[in-house]
């Protein structure tokens, strides 16, 4: 994958747009890029019908999402394959359809092969939390791959 190097701002954001052009889940959701920069991500996600789990709530597995999405492009944006390693995350309070969310991670320490980050989903109406992932990430390559 061909990226600029000399600008680390615009190798997280073309880093970000390369993870989601290949995403499904993503696109499903339709997870939107607000922010990427080295070791952080920032997206949105209106949390639409097919979101929601039998008691009319957003379902767990689409807030795990949305935060490994966000992960993903924090850890990959310093132009190294990087994967998710171990992710945990908190569910806070529950989502209704139609909530708009925002998924903010944030690295907090990176080595050669190992980095950990935090992200906050948190309702854009209320500014609450809703729940809190934790993910570790592991380089397994010096470049992003070629898109086939």
């Amino acid at each position: 994958m061909n990226q600029p190097s000399d600008n680390p701002g615009a190798v997280a954001q073309h880093c970000a747009e390369f993870m989601l052009s290949g995403d499904e889940p993503a696109r499903t959701f339709g997870f939107i890029l607000r922010r990427a920069g080295p070791g952080e991500a920032q997206l949105e996600m209106t949390v639409p019908d097919n979101a929601l789990n039998v008691f009319g709530t957003c379902h767990g597995g689409v807030l795990f999402t949305l935060a490994d999405t966000a992960l993903s492009i924090a850890c990959n944006s310093h132009g190294r394959q990087a994967v998710a390693h171990h992710c945990t995350i908190t569910f806070v309070r529950p989502v209704q359809p139609g909530d708009r969310l925002i998924a903010h991670a944030l690295e907090r320490s990176r080595t050669t092969k190992s980095a950990i980050y935090d992200c906050a989903v948190v309702n854009a109406a209320t500014g609450k939390v809703v729940a809190e992932f934790r993910g570790q990430s592991r380089t397994i390559a010096d470049a992003m791959p070629h898109k086939g």
